[in-house]
């Protein structure tokens, strides 16, 4: 199921990547077709910043992906409401500040980015920067609707979001650059409103009845804003790495020997390029984050090691073919932008080939990267993020740059994916004091997570005999660890009434539905699970208003069990029962 489950997300996640990116390349698209290189440049110096609305935007959305991923996992759905209602409070505050901010002080702003104190490159810096502000709390929105959305299983409502800001950005930059001729700011502009349309989009599932998250002024507390915030720091790092580096390079790039403005102009459209086709690891890296923080919290140390294998390969071959797809279509790519030739077409072409071939390590290291962080290892990904992104290719470029100028700066992205591949490979077999680390090494994972598997029971049901011999089974596992015949016998039926139910209603005619059982004895507590890939059903609210005398098994489920938990997301049903060891019989 867990396989399964990869498939569906990852190309929604990958396709909601492009939420960020792809206004951010159809812009430079239209601007270097329409106003020229000096206006790239112009936006190559701005980009620092909008990379900072998107850190926060990222931060607030991986702390809410977490948070609820979590609560999720525990089965708490008040929980989850809770992280919804504050995000969506403390997003709409921080992104009306950066809107405030931006504009005021876009002037200074573009200064201190390198755009000078005077002349045509300030003006269109600041320009692009007051037209791209304005959409902060759309583009911020747009961010946190894609964990929400992926969680609830709406991946069509978030295609449909993507490609409503696409074809909004496109139009209305034509309708910029051909009929209205608003130069920077309106290239800004119209990716602010793009993001208003995606959000527009996107939102429709929050006010419907069907939405499995509920806003309400009562769920929004401190206690929850700092844990998102505290959930969301590890992307701040990334971010603000990337940042750091886009900063650094500029500076470095900017030295005559480099090239100047020449060379900042080839790599903002190297940047442009390379983060768009990023949307695979940070696809990877989504799936990663989600699956592993909700399995994480649900002690499945099986379904984590299903969820490694599957990513492992799915990071090596969609790494290899976007990066072997951009050493072909590198020269198309570029002169989207630079449709002239020259210098910076020149070093756009072999610096997109070059940052290429980071791709594949950078997927790798994404999702290991965002296992870490599901998992709770917060300081590891953080380390990680501020090695990757700023620490090692910042050297590479600066040594590599005296060595071989250009071309070796354009080689800082590989150096550093592959060092810090190295570092991670290098931890692993000295913490399992390996020469070659086993495959689920790589989950890192602290000692004594889970429970033993002696002390746990996971089937696959696919048939009303698989219901009958997993009763069984579960009746003698239960026996087989002390408890007495009532606790044996309650799970034992828990797993007969609720299994026949699946089967027959859930699955009915369809031959591809699946249904996991897990049963977890810890302490003195037992814990059922059920895991189905059925329409929603919440058998709770169920069996409270069904009329006397129907539903009986259900009833009879939920009054046996000590406790009842029910989420539905991702398109699954969650039902877990807690049951209690009882005196012995």
């Amino acid at each position: 199921m867990i396989r399964k489950l990869i498939k569906q997300m990852l190309t929604a996640q990958i396709l909601s990547a492009l939420t960020v990116s792809l206004c951010l390349l159809i812009d430079s698209i239209m601007i270097g077709q329409f106003l020229g290189v000096d206006a790239i440049a112009a936006y190559g110096l701005a980009n620092p910043l909008l990379l900072v609305i998107g850190a926060v935007g990222s931060m607030l959305s991986a702390g809410a992906q977490v948070c609820c991923s979590k609560s999720i996992g525990k089965g708490s759905q008040e929980e989850t409401n809770k992280g919804f209602s504050s995000v969506t409070c403390i997003a709409l505050v921080i992104s009306g500040m950066f809107l405030l901010v931006f504009l005021l002080l876009r002037e200074p702003l573009a200064a201190l980015l390198g755009a000078g104190t005077d002349g045509p490159l300030k003006k269109s810096t600041a320009d692009y920067i007051a037209g791209f502000s304005i959409g902060a709390p759309g583009s911020m929105g747009a961010l946190i609707l894609v964990p929400f959305l992926q969680m609830a299983g709406q991946s069509k409502l978030l295609i449909a979001a993507v490609a409503t800001m696409t074809v909004a950005d496109i139009a209305l930059d034509l309708l910029n650059a051909l009929v209205f001729h608003g130069g920077m700011f309106g290239m800004g502009l119209a990716s602010s409103l793009s993001y208003y349309a995606a959000l527009l989009v996107g939102g429709i599932y929050f006010f419907s009845k069907k939405c499995v998250f509920r806003f309400s002024l009562k769920d929004i507390g401190s206690e929850k804003i700092r844990e998102l915030l505290a959930d969301g720091v590890p992307t701040v790092f990334g971010m603000a790495s990337t940042v750091v580096l886009t900063f650094v390079l500029n500076k470095i790039l900017l030295q005559p020997s480099n090239g100047g403005s020449m060379a900042v102009a080839a790599y903002s459209v190297i940047m442009t390029i390379i983060n768009s086709a990023n949307c695979i690891n940070t696809g990877i890296g989504g799936v990663s984050l989600t699956l592993s923080a909700v399995l994480y919290n649900e002690e499945d140390r099986t379904g984590l090691r299903e969820m490694l294998h599957a990513m492992i390969r799915y990071s090596l071959i969609l790494g290899a073919f976007m990066a072997v797809a951009l050493q072909f279509a590198a020269p198309f790519c570029v002169r989207l932008f630079l449709p002239e030739a020259g210098s910076s077409q020149t070093m756009a072409i072999l610096g997109t080939r070059l940052f290429a071939l980071g791709i594949l390590p950078c997927c790798l290291i994404s999702m290991l990267k965002n296992i870490c962080y599901g998992t709770g290892r917060v300081g590891r990904t953080e380390l990680i993020s501020v090695m990757e992104g700023a620490v090692l290719p910042s050297l590479a470029a600066w040594l590599l740059g005296l060595l071989f100028h250009t071309t070796g700066i354009w080689l800082c992205y590989l150096a550093g994916e592959i060092l810090m591949l190295a570092g991670i490979w290098i931890y692993v077999c000295r913490k399992n004091h390996r020469k070659v680390p086993y495959a689920n090494d790589l989950l890192m994972l602290p000692e004594g997570f889970g429970v033993p598997e002696e002390d746990l029971l996971e089937r696959e049901i696919h048939t009303l005999q698989d219901v009958t011999t997993v009763s069984e089974e579960a009746g003698l596992f239960c026996t087989e660890h002390g408890s007495g015949s009532a606790v044996s016998n309650r799970i034992a039926l828990c797993i007969e009434e609720m299994g026949i139910n699946t089967v027959t209603y859930g699955f009915g005619k369809e031959h591809d539905r699946h249904l996991s059982v897990r049963v977890q004895h810890k302490g003195k507590r037992w814990t059922l699970r059920f895991r189905d890939d059925c329409r929603e059903f919440n058998p709770v609210t169920y069996a409270a208003n069904r009329p006397e005398g129907d539903g009986l098994g259900i009833k009879l489920v939920m009054a046996i069990a000590d406790e009842v938990r029910y989420t539905y997301t991702m398109n699954l049903n969650n039902l877990t029962i807690f049951m209690n060891d009882k005196k012995q019989d």
